[in-house]
Parts: structure tokens; sequence; C-alpha cells
């Protein structure tokens, strides 16, 4: 039983030590020699327009979550179109269940989309 993870267990423990080794080698070796223009944002070139620090409009978080939440959602599409198709190897399930699930999920996601489209989240102003 033990044999079957020691390959996942080696990569596993591989990739953290060579994280750490790059994150140390990295810390150590880079060259530090901080100037006013390295310690300056840069904006296409052009001198920064104000604090980077100020307050955005409520609107860029919504948008911002609305996208993870849809993006998120179509991944859950992935491995249904599997089972769905026969690739996942599940039989014990009918298609004809998996079809009625998935139509109700994604009502559901339009019911959700017609909301935040009334509620004015996808009108920028």
């Amino acid at each position: 039983m033990l044999g079957s993870y020691a390959v996942f267990l080696l990569l596993l423990a591989f990739v953290i030590v060579a994280g750490g080794v790059m994150l140390v080698l990295s810390h150590f070796l880079a060259p530090r020699r901080p100037t006013g223009i390295k310690a300056s944002p840069y904006e296409s070139g052009m001198p920064p327009l104000g604090d980077a620090r100020e307050r955005f409009s409520v609107k860029f978080y919504l948008v911002a979550m609305l996208f993870i939440v849809f993006d998120i959602e179509t991944v859950f599409l992935l491995p249904w179109a599997a089972i769905y198709t026969g690739g996942g190897g599940v039989a014990t399930v009918s298609t004809g269940f998996l079809l009625v699930e998935m139509i109700v999920f994604l009502a559901i996601l339009a019911v959700g989309y017609v909301y935040v489209w009334k509620r004015g989240a996808f009108q920028w102003d």
C-alpha cells in the first residue's frame, strides 16, 4: 500500500525542498541596489498619478467575485461531462439522472446570473 504512495511522497518532498532552496538562494544571492527609480511604481513609463493606496469602488470587487464564482461553477461542468459521456467509468448512475442534475445546476446558475444582472452589477459607471 505504501509503495503506491512512495512516488507521490518523493515528488512532494522534492518540490518542497526545491522551493525552499530557491527561496533561500534568491534571498541571499539577489542584487540589492535600491534606487528611487526602482522603488517607484511602474505605470507604462508615465509618472504615477496619485497615491497607490487610493480607494477603489466596490464595483471592482463585485465584478471580481462574480467572475470567480461563475468561473468555478463552469469548472464543475468538466467532471460531469466526463462521467456523462462514459469516460468516468461510472456505470451505476443513469445518464438521464445526470442530465436532469446538470439542467437543474445550470438553471440555478442562470437564476443567479439574471439576479445579478437585474441588480445592475454589470453596469459600469
